[in-house]
């Protein structure tokens, strides 16, 4: 058995190597390098107090993260009017920043002009000013664009989490907030070595959602489901109102998502399909309670999305910007039955091989779409580690359908 100190080495040499590891891929490593699940979890204690590496829980699976191994100082500004939450915050943001406390937002925007901090966590009600018009003026200004903006907020997240989103907000959280979550974030965003931290991009990637899926196959306990939660309409959005505002619903949809997965509590899993589909598994009950769930908070932003594109209430007896007929958007669930997924493992499998694959590996997004049936793109989204997320409507989905020709139909449980 490997001492602390050799086993601190061997994680922090991989965590490294890979940039984001898992904590069953960590599993898998320190079993093939002598190292025990107890002297794993004391290893990455260590480290995290090290500042070496941070953890976030992103689609239900548990990702460490390596930090500079230099970081920068750092400067974030907390505008929060509620002096003790002012002050958890800071607190649970932790040593080794600059933070600066303002309590008014008016004084607050002056102070982030003047001293450009590389983070502001927002509050969104506050003498002065609010915190949504505070993060307009910051993502306007092209000398403060690239500054991280959290909001934390217990107004009502329904319509303030997607006007967050829309005027460029990084993150939302919810208040009572975790103050784990909170130093998560603000370290990530902040300090996180290589590709820049984005909530949707670092969804599981192609490589995590295929073992979830491996994963899901072998599972045999009858209550375990696998299934996509799609956003209907998303490419006619897009084209109406642009691809930010198409890249906006994805973000708002998957914070949503995450937000509803981790509020379970359970061992749900979530990853995004570079689409307009998101995958799930996990216990019967608890997928169909998070589709709900998001399904009906989805639904009751969607007038707030729609006012945010020029649409008047109707109450308010005022014509629309856009007329009267608007781009549908909702929630669609399909339930994926195993056989399903199987047989079309089965397909991808032959193929590899016909081709000389020695090492199947993960499967590419255009694999993982085929076995999930998800394969008639409305839009396609490319996640650049430097530039973010860009989306492209109009894909083979919109394609006319012969007048012969059936969409083939998912096998549902």
């Amino acid at each position: 058995m490997k001492s602390l100190e050799d086993a601190e080495a061997d994680v922090v040499s991989v965590v490294n190597e890979r940039q984001e590891i898992t904590y069953g891929e960590l599993k898998s490593f320190a079993s093939a390098h002598e190292i025990d699940e107890e002297l794993l979890k004391k290893s990455l204690d260590v480290l995290e107090k090290a500042h070496a590496i941070a953890p976030r829980n992103s689609g239900g699976i548990l990702t460490y993260y390596i930090l500079q191994d230099k970081p920068m100082f750092n400067r974030i500004m907390i505008v929060e009017d509620d002096k003790n939450i002012n002050k958890l915050m800071a607190l649970s943001i932790g040593r080794g920043f600059d933070i600066a406390q303002v309590y008014d937002g008016a004084e607050g925007l002056k102070r982030i002009r003047y001293e450009k901090p590389d983070l502001v966590v927002l509050d969104l009600m506050m003498p002065g000013m609010d915190g949504l018009e505070i993060c307009q003026n910051i993502k306007m200004d092209p000398n403060l664009r690239d500054t991280v903006v959290i909001i934390v907020s217990a107004m009502d997240a329904t319509s303030n989490r997607f006007k967050g989103i829309k005027n460029g907000a990084d993150y939302y959280i919810k208040k009572p907030f975790d103050p784990a979550e909170l130093k998560s974030l603000v370290t990530i965003f902040l300090r996180k070595k290589g590709k820049k931290f984005d909530p949707l991009i670092d969804l599981p990637n192609e490589e995590r959602i295929s073992d979830a899926v491996e994963a899901a196959l072998r599972e045999t306990h009858k209550d375990y489901e696998m299934g996509r939660i799609g956003v209907e309409g998303l490419a006619g959005f897009a084209a109406r109102f642009g691809n930010q505002s198409g890249i906006t619903i994805l973000r708002l949809v998957s914070q949503l998502l995450q937000d509803k997965v981790k509020e379970s509590k359970s061992n749900a899993f979530v990853g995004f399909l570079n689409g307009n589909d998101f995958v799930i598994g996990g216990d019967r009950q608890m997928v169909e309670k998070t589709v709900a769930t998001l399904t009906n908070e989805f639904n009751a932003v969607l007038p707030f999305v729609y006012q945010g594109e020029g649409y008047k209430p109707i109450e308010l007896g005022m014509d629309d910007v856009y007329g009267a007929e608007k781009p549908k958007l909702g929630i669609a669930y399909t339930e994926i039955k195993k056989d399903f997924v199987m047989q079309r493992r089965a397909e991808i499998l032959k193929s590899k091989e016909k081709e000389g694959a020695k090492d199947i590996g993960a499967y590419t997004y255009e694999e993982l779409r085929h076995m999930l049936g998800s394969e008639d793109l409305d839009i396609t989204i490319t996640r650049d580690p430097n530039d973010g997320v860009r989306l492209s409507a109009g894909k083979k989905g919109d394609r006319p359908r012969k007048k012969d020709e059936k969409k083939e139909e998912l096998d549902l449980i």
